[in-house]
């Protein structure tokens, strides 16, 4: 008798011990697996949620995310959505986020005319009145920032605040540092080079399209940055390609602005350190702008 009430006992203790240890795995595995699935989650090639929608006589490709204020996520010059992973991982968990492939990027068509910034402004805003919405913040990285400070241009009707990361007015070395000007005519050199080859190991006409489009755009004025009137983040990094004293030019000629530039970060610390281009990001769409008030002229 006195055996089995020893063995209880221990067993009664052995239970209150197990069970805190038994929630702290079950938490833990359920946040594994929530952020395995999300890694998980194939941006950019999704079956389940990927659609398509003619914009311009062009055939584009997007995916919608989340629920909440609506977030236009827009790439960079490269790939297409599925380089936006980071941030469509974070924003949908609070926004509905649309992420489109620009045209000649990822499953979106070229279309017959040239790449130009302006073309995927006016796709984009199609994009927004074609599913009813009826405004939305942009957060677009590289040229997907010039893309989104045109929309604020031509498109004021559409848009609620603006992210413009890593953005250039304008293509040459006023704006960005010799080597990257160098590197993008490098590149539109040998893709024209292997068109004239014939050469078929990869789509050296949409190369060469892309290229020529940076080397030679955009052209947007300190007069068009005027004409914005929605607020807008101007975000580089103190290692980026784009020339710190463009960045400001931009801040200093957008009505309603703020400035950012992330230390030690290059241009791609959007997928290198998300967490902290993220927050950055979500502190500037969350929170209400603050007039000029307090900054001088």
């Amino acid at each position: 008798m006195n055996n089995w009430v020893f063995i209880e006992a221990h067993s009664h203790k052995f239970y209150w011990f197990i069970e805190p240890l038994f929630k702290i795995f079950f938490i833990v595995s359920v946040s594994f697996l929530t952020n395995h699935a999300q890694a998980q989650i194939p941006y950019g090639d999704n079956k389940t949620v990927g659609k398509y929608i003619m914009l311009n006589g062009v055939r584009h490709y997007y995916e919608v995310y989340g629920e909440g204020p609506p977030v236009l996520m827009i790439h960079g010059n490269s790939v297409g959505i599925k380089t936006c992973a980071p941030q469509i991982d974070y924003f949908s968990e609070k926004y509905k986020v649309y992420a489109v492939d620009c045209r000649g990027r990822g499953r979106s068509e070229l279309g017959k005319d040239s790449l130009t910034y302006l073309q995927m402004a006016s796709d984009l805003a199609s994009f927004i009145r074609s599913l009813g919405l009826d405004s939305v913040c942009i957060i677009g990285r590289s040229d997907g920032g010039i893309v989104g400070i045109m929309m604020g241009i031509y498109y004021p009707e559409h848009i609620r605040k603006i992210v413009a990361f890593g953005a250039n007015m304008w293509p040459d070395t006023t704006a960005l540092y010799p080597e990257a000007v160098n590197d993008i005519h490098d590149k539109r050199v040998k893709a024209e080079s292997m068109i004239k080859a014939k050469d078929t190991t990869q789509n050296w006409y949409l190369s060469m399209q892309r290229y020529r489009m940076m080397e030679f755009q955009p052209h947007i004025t300190a007069w068009d940055l005027h004409k914005i009137k929605a607020p807008v983040l101007v975000i580089s990094c103190d290692r980026d390609v784009i020339k710190e004293e463009h960045t400001l030019f931009i801040y200093k000629n957008i009505p309603l602005a703020n400035l950012c530039i992330l230390p030690g970060e290059t241009h791609h610390v959007p997928g290198l350190n998300p967490e902290l281009f993220n927050s950055t990001v979500e502190r500037f769409i969350s929170q209400p702008f603050k007039d000029n008030s307090e900054r001088f002229k």
